[in-house]
């Protein structure tokens, strides 16, 4: 009697001192199916807009001077045109850590001032001051850059830039969204079946190969206009930062039950 009683100790002490692993809660699951989804959607929406900012950077680029084109295009404002004006201020604005440079031109006593977004620091806007003469160009209604004598600086709505940023952003949010989606179903697999405890490894070493995958994104994307360069320079780091990923988890997981 007096083994089997110790046996059976033994046994519900050594249930006690190494319980099962807890299982992923619901809430996370939820969350992070929830915040993905979100994040998938947005990035659709953006690249839903693409086609047209693309085409409109095609247009822009293709534009030719009005004063070589004339007749109905020159009426329409569908060409390049320079108007000189008058700088009324300059004026330096921040929001969320971005600063804007703002020059109020004038182009004649009957029209009224109005203002330039000019981005950054450039040649013109560190020699622009108060009565200042200046070229503004414009192509239909935006006016993508001013120029003073012979240098010239681009606004902050020249054609090309929406196609950039909405491609950067929607990469981003594409990659990391689909991140947050496989994490989800990867902890309802472990709530299903029980599985051990998720080792720190394994959650660290995908995070950082998403934000190695999401900066070769939104490089890609900044440092050329192309689409199917973004889009291949893309798969292909993403593909070798996740693939890199997993042969690190394992090879930790191994040497862990080494």
């Amino acid at each position: 009697m007096l083994p089997a009683s110790s046996s059976s100790s033994s046994s519900s002490s050594s249930s006690f001192s190494s319980p099962p692993p807890d299982r992923p809660g619901l809430m996370g699951v939820t969350f992070a199916a929830v915040v993905g989804s979100a994040m998938v959607l947005a990035a659709a929406v953006l690249f839903a807009l693409l086609p047209g900012s693309l085409s409109e950077a095609r247009e822009f680029r293709a534009a030719r001077s009005c004063a070589e084109i004339g007749g109905s295009v020159a009426e329409n404002g569908d060409c390049l045109s320079a108007w000189p004006a008058t700088v009324v201020s300059t004026e330096t604005g921040r929001k969320n850590k971005a600063v804007t440079h703002w020059v109020t031109v004038d182009l004649s006593p009957e029209e009224p001032a109005f203002r330039i977004g000019m981005g950054g620091d450039g040649p013109v806007w560190e020699k622009l001051a108060p009565g200042s003469r200046v070229t503004v160009f414009t192509w239909r209604d935006l006016t993508w850059a001013v120029g003073l004598g012979e240098l010239r600086q681009d606004t902050t709505t020249k054609p090309g830039r929406a196609p950039t940023v909405h491609l950067a952003v929607g990469l981003a949010l594409l990659i990391v969204g689909a991140v947050f989606l496989r994490g989800a179903g990867r902890l309802h697999r472990l709530r299903a079946t029980r599985a051990p405890a998720v080792r720190a490894s394994q959650i660290l070493v995908p995070m950082a190969a998403t934000f190695i995958a999401v900066g070769i994104a939104v490089t890609a994307a900044v440092a050329t206009d192309r689409l199917w360069l973004v889009l291949l320079t893309t798969a292909a780091g993403c593909a070798a930062a996740w693939t890199a990923s997993v042969l690190l988890v394992r090879r930790l997981g191994g040497q862990r039950t080494a």
